[in-house]
């Protein structure tokens, strides 16, 4: 079991390994102690193969569980109310607990609850997904609205992370695949080495728990460096969001849950990477082929439909197109691209894409 520490504005550890659920009654029971009730926000997929193992862990304290939608589906308005008619159905108080236990939209929609729930109450981030090593960790919540990705939210961070690497085995490929666009997007941003071993990478499943556990461990440190140094985004945690101004658009186009956030992040970056004119883009295209990434949405979506969502990121201001862009790996940096620019590179990268 692997131990790193968020030094955030208020400081927490994320334990990622095997058995990490052993520490509920180690590191935190002094927490569940002190909890009047204590509420499991469950995606209804991870509850149907993982909920009793969870609860096994949790059974000398009584606790609630509600199902929610599995993934985008569940950052809508209507799962937000329904968690907090839940909490106050129970008897939850400010002294209550909650447990984000799902992927990164499950820990999303679960954040926000908790951060707003009589104006604030503890939670602990149990992701059960590759996607959410990222999301899990930083204080992010938020729900999606119909004009935009994640436009309602907090920064509002965890009491802890606890990330047992042994739920990763049932997911599916898409799920992987989803999750590893995240793990190499963190590896552009930092590291020249990582990036060129994570490219060389060209089926998911021959990745060994201890290959996958590592490459997981370094996606945090990265994540966890980031946001020590710009807890609310004000600055360099925008580089965070490397791929994700068309991604978001992408989302945004086709329907949350129509293609995944990190199929649609690898689309995102290799955009961005074009932008960039990076050395890498050819070598990240063949690694999104390999892999299983659907290249082909771009061809299905002309500019002029996912214009409107980029003009909405969160990045962008006056309706500017603002991007995450690499000078070279490790070295990113925020750019307002004029959009005929943005036009002539999204078709030349679609054209580039139909030739491979």
């Amino acid at each position: 079991m692997k131990l790193l520490r968020v030094e955030a504005d208020h400081p927490y550890n994320v334990h990622i390994g095997h058995e990490v659920f052993s520490l509920f009654m180690e590191d935190y029971r002094g927490l569940l102690d002190a909890a009047d009730r204590i509420v499991v926000v469950a995606d209804a997929q991870v509850a149907k193969l993982h909920l009793d193992f969870l609860l096994n862990y949790l059974k000398e304290f009584n606790v609630s569980v509600l199902t929610i939608p599995s993934g985008e589906l569940a950052k809508s308005v209507e799962t937000f109310m329904d968690c907090h008619t839940f909490l106050l159905s129970e008897g939850c108080s400010r002294k209550s607990l909650l447990l984000a236990f799902g992927g990164g939209a499950t820990g999303d929609v679960a954040g926000f609850v908790a951060s707003t729930f009589m104006r604030g109450i503890p939670y602990i981030q149990i992701p059960t997904t590759i996607l959410a090593h990222d999301s899990a960790v930083g204080g992010k919540t938020a729900i999606n609205h119909a004009l935009g990705k994640n436009m309602i939210g907090t920064f509002y961070q965890p009491a802890a992370v606890l990330y047992d690497i042994d739920l990763l085995r049932t997911l599916p490929p898409h799920e992987v695949r989803s999750g590893m666009a995240e793990v190499i997007k963190h590896a552009f941003i930092s590291n020249e080495g990582w990036l060129l071993e994570l490219l060389g990478i060209s089926d998911f499943s021959k990745l060994t728990a201890d290959e996958l556990m590592a490459h997981l461990e370094k996606g945090i440190a990265v994540k966890a460096a980031i946001v020590e140094e710009d807890e609310f985004e004000s600055g360099m945690r925008k580089y965070l969001n490397f791929g994700h101004t068309l991604a978001h658009a992408l989302e945004g186009h086709f329907g949350y849950g129509e293609i995944t956030h990190g199929e649609a992040v690898a689309l995102g970056m290799a955009y961005a990477l074009y932008l960039s004119n990076h050395a890498q883009l050819d070598d990240f295209l063949v690694w999104c082929r390999n892999n299983g990434y659907p290249l082909e949405k771009l061809q299905e979506v002309s500019f002029a439909e996912v214009l409107p969502f980029m003009k909405k990121d969160k990045k962008s201001s006056k309706g500017s197109l603002s991007f995450v862009l690499l000078e070279k790996t490790g070295t990113p940096f925020l750019e307002t691209i004029e959009e005929k620019r943005a036009e002539a590179a999204y078709h030349e990268l679609v054209t580039l894409i139909g030739g491979i």
